[in-house]
């Protein structure tokens, strides 16, 4: 299930949320592709995705969670990329 969550990050003069699966990456990219999201919006785990886009991204078939919930379901997953992960490059 591709999943999102709200946009609440300002950045670039836009405000972004989350675009995750909770099954695998390959239905994540494929999601993504299908949306139009440039694969420079992958980050390890997920795409950002700008607020104008949340609409017709739950029009294509995302589920609007809450933040909590998109990291509690990526976690299970065993997709989650960790802070420590992240640093360790």
């Amino acid at each position: 299930m591709i999943l999102l969550d709200p946009p609440l990050w300002p950045n670039h003069g836009r405000v972004w949320g989350h675009l995750v699966s909770d099954a695998s990456l390959e239905e994540l990219h494929a999601f993504a592709a299908r949306a139009g999201i440039p694969p420079r919006a992958f980050d390890r785990d997920h795409y950002d995705y700008p607020e104008e886009r949340r609409e017709a991204l739950v029009e294509l078939g995302a589920v609007e969670v809450s933040t909590r919930e998109l990291i509690r379901r990526l976690r299970a997953s065993g997709l989650r990329v960790t802070a420590a992960q992240r640093r360790a490059g």
